[in-house]
């Protein structure tokens, strides 16, 4: 029994597999725009459903899009959510989204700062502070962080780090980030 590659899941249901590969689409997609960007949201359509929605839909899509949908039936379609906003926070932000039936999963790109635990012992309370502490830390490190989900509960991320910043060295698994998840998760709730 061979090992799947490292950016899909180890057990691999067909579902699992499209979802891990959009999840790795985004990610690369979201690393072209380079670093200190916004969150990005995306909305996850099977490909099948959107062409036999959209006859004229195959025209528009890239050739390896529609082999891909016909090697599995699960393939996905990533749709970005313009004028996503997340001025109140990405928690409240997450919350107020609802998807239509239509929409099968949901990815969600955002970075953050990450610091060793001790750091956060001296940790600002004051939010802009507590910014600029962890951005001026020696010891920190930029994250991007991708996660995807499906309505059936599959879930897959990708981490990417600035300072390693190359498709070769982006982190893949199942759980890397079960706050984010979950919450991209109740959008379907």
């Amino acid at each position: 029994m061979s090992t799947p590659p490292p950016d899909q899941p180890p057990t691999t249901t067909p579902a699992a597999a499209a979802l891990a590969t959009a999840v790795r689409e985004v990610e690369r997609h979201a690393a072209t725009a380079g670093w200190d960007a916004p969150p990005r949201l995306f909305a996850l359509v099977r490909t099948a459903r959107a062409v036999a929605d959209d006859p004229d839909l195959p025209q528009r899509l890239p050739a390896e899009a529609i082999k891909a949908a016909q090697l599995n039936p699960e393939h996905l379609l990533s749709v970005e959510q313009e004028g996503f906003e997340t001025d109140d926070g990405l928690d409240t932000a997450l919350a107020a989204v609802a998807w239509p039936d239509t929409v099968d999963g949901a990815t969600v790109v955002v970075e953050r700062l990450l610091v060793p635990p001790a750091a956060e012992a001296n940790l600002p309370e004051e939010p802009s502070e507590a910014l600029a502490y962890l951005a001026a830390h020696p010891d920190r490190q930029d994250v991007r962080i991708t996660v995807g989900v499906l309505r059936g509960g599959e879930q897959w991320c990708a981490i990417r780090t600035r300072a390693h910043d190359s498709d070769a060295d982006v982190a893949f698994g199942a759980e890397l980030v079960p706050s984010l998840l979950e919450a991209l998760l109740a959008t379907f709730a």
